[in-house]
């Protein structure tokens, strides 16, 4: 099993001018900058990726062609290993955990979480003249109205957000949605595809209301704790969970294909899969070795294709740069010990996944495409992590950041384009588990902090502690990938110097 390719930073001369104007200082109406589409994945590991992992039962083609003709990152993250602090840091460039949510996610009915008044990378590309759409999981709350006029105020206690449902108006505006933070467009769920409502969003009104009740977690009760399988809620009639994927497509499908050259637009399609429930269509039922998790990831490869092939369609695809990344480790619940008896390691040679303080659920498979600019066949191994997003799409437009925003969000621009620094981008990464746990990663160290998930986000700080986990731990990377010797006894000054970089952050706001 190889563990990582290797990086190529060769670039040619020819592509260096093509994009050396968006390096500079340029107005923001230019009228040529890149188109972009964002493609996430919802708890799709590094090991799923055949182009990142030779060994992966699961071909992606699709996938590959994305890394084929562009580049790669090895050393990618997202700031937290479970879906909205990821989805949040993504869009506002700022770590969760500076909001009210500091360990677990929103739920279907949750507040909204995105500040409104705050700079997201949509709003920042609609200032520079983007089109901007969104297409599939929210996940970061919005206020919905009940009937009686109030609103919706959820409590913010795990247990009861899953059993909440309030007396819905499916009539009235939804507010601090998507089109509130720069989106021209949204059609989409407003959480998990496990979590209810299960009623499709077009801008900021409900398709129809919510006349029934299902439970969307039918299909993968066996290998779901318990406690979590609770999910009987308000449904529209009509909602059948394996449509999702498509209907997601289809509409990221559509806006491209609606799109004029005369003018750049941001698409971000936000995939509600291979998140529970694992759904495939029925074409795609079989096709794997894997059984239904497997399905679904080709049929993702598939949908994912099908956005290029809209590219390559409307002549748009040396001008368009994509992105395709996931929002955190593949899912320990999901059939993870069969699959790796079967030879398929969807954490690839890291230890842990989705909710866990390890590698395996915050080092995260990035490809990215631009034919204009970005050397195919590629690779970088810095260090980045997704709230890197908004910085690189500022300077991809020559726009400068307020000091109110992006505060955790480096410019991976030159990475991207392969033209390294004598320096890391940079100074310190941090992630979290679903319990709060932090980590810090500084070159070769990792600094781990616990609570850890220990395997599944509800397990409590005290139960952690009974599993024997040491409260910190520290790994050197670079001799021990696998997070398997904990050194911090050998290295009281790394630890304290890691430690300061958090406190650091924590107390001036900013990582930047």
């Amino acid at each position: 099993m190889t563990l990582l390719r290797r990086r190529d930073f060769i670039k040619t001369a020819g592509t260096v001018a093509a994009v050396s104007p968006f390096l500079g200082s340029r107005a923001a109406s230019s009228p040529n900058p890149p188109n972009v589409v964002f493609i996430l994945a919802d708890d799709m590991g590094y090991g799923d990726v055949s182009y990142l992992n030779p060994d992966s039962k699961i071909p992606t083609p699709n996938l590959d062609r994305i890394g084929r003709e562009g580049t790669y990152f090895s050393d990618a993250h997202s700031p937290s290993s479970i879906c909205t602090p990821t989805r949040y840091g993504i869009h506002t460039g700022r770590y969760c955990w500076r909001t009210r949510i500091k360990n677990s996610v929103t739920w279907g009915y949750s507040r909204h979480l995105i500040e409104p008044d705050r700079l997201t990378v949509a709003s920042l590309l609609k200032q520079a003249g983007y089109n901007t759409g969104c297409f599939g999981k929210w996940h970061m709350g919005m206020d919905m109205m009940t009937r009686d006029g109030r609103g919706l105020e959820p409590p913010d206690v795990v247990v009861d957000r899953r059993a909440f449902t309030g007396d819905i108006d499916w009539q009235a505006e939804i507010e601090n949605g998507p089109l509130a933070v720069g989106f021209d467009e949204f059609y989409g769920i407003s959480a998990s595809l496990d979590m209810h409502p299960y009623i499709w969003i077009d801008g900021d009104r409900f398709v129809g209301e919510c006349t029934t009740e299902q439970d969307l977690l039918f299909n993968t009760r066996d290998t779901m704790p318990a406690d979590h399988g609770k999910n009987m809620g308000p449904s529209h009639a009509d909602f059948v969970a394996e449509d999702v994927q498509v209907e997601i497509t289809n509409k990221t499908v559509d806006f491209i294909d609606r799109q004029s050259k005369d003018r750049p637009f941001f698409a971000c399609m936000a995939l509600a899969a291979p998140h529970i429930p694992i759904v495939p269509s029925k074409a795609y039922q079989g096709q794997s070795q894997l059984g239904p998790y497997g399905d679904f990831c080709i049929q993702i490869d598939d949908d994912i294709g099908r956005v290029l092939d809209a590219l390559d369609r409307n002549g748009l695809a040396d001008s368009t740069l994509v992105v395709y990344t996931a929002d955190n480790g593949c899912a320990p619940y999901i059939g993870v010990d069969e699959m790796n008896r079967m030879g398929h390691y969807p954490s690839f040679v890291f230890r842990g996944y989705k909710a866990d303080i390890y590698e395996g659920g915050n080092r995260i498979p990035f490809l990215a495409r631009w034919p204009a600019a970005i050397e195919a066949g590629s690779s970088s191994d810095e260090i980045i992590c997704l709230t890197d997003l908004l910085a690189t799409m500022a300077a991809l437009t020559g726009q400068p950041l307020p000091v109110d925003a992006g505060e955790d969000s480096y410019n991976i621009l030159t990475a991207l384009l392969g033209q390294p620094g004598e320096t890391p981008i940079r100074e310190a990464t941090i992630s979290q588990s679903a319990t709060g746990g932090f980590s810090v990663r500084q070159g070769k160290w990792k600094l781990e902090l616990m609570p850890s998930s220990g395997g599944y986000y509800r397990m409590r700080p005290d139960q952690v502690a009974a599993r024997g986990l040491p409260p910190i731990q520290l790994y050197d990377l670079e001799r021990d990938i696998k997070e398997s010797n904990n050194v911090q006894g050998d290295h009281p000054d790394v630890v304290a110097h890691l430690r300061g970089l958090l406190e650091k952050y924590r107390t001036t706001g900013r990582s930047t």
